[in-house]
């Protein structure tokens, strides 16, 4: 199933950010989660809503209770998306200060 929304969209958003660091520890209701931000239910459940649509989130019943949780293989998709990208960065960040390094030795 094609997700709905741009992933890196979402993610770029930082009361998402939040929700998804909140649900890494432990599933929550949309209460519960609304209940650590200042925004409204509304605001939080649009939130929730969007990570559900970009699979990010998956919503689990239990009993009456609707309880959302990390998708892990979501999750672990854009962590290998971005992972070639980190490596470069790394790459260069080393190579800078090497240089730097070099030059602060010079002088």
């Amino acid at each position: 199933m094609e997700s709905r929304r741009d992933v890196f969209q979402a993610i770029a958003d930082p009361t998402r950010r939040a929700i998804l660091t909140l649900l890494v520890l432990q599933a929550l209701t949309p209460g519960a989660i609304a209940d650590n931000f200042k925004s409204s239910r509304q605001t939080i459940s649009k939130h929730i809503q969007i990570l559900t649509e970009c699979e990010l989130l998956k919503p689990e019943q239990n009993g009456r209770e609707i309880y959302y949780h990390i998708n892990a293989k979501k999750m672990n998709e854009v962590a290998e998306f971005i992972e070639p990208f980190r490596k470069l960065w790394d790459g260069r960040f080393n190579k800078l200060e090497a240089i730097m390094k070099k030059h602060k030795s010079n002088h």
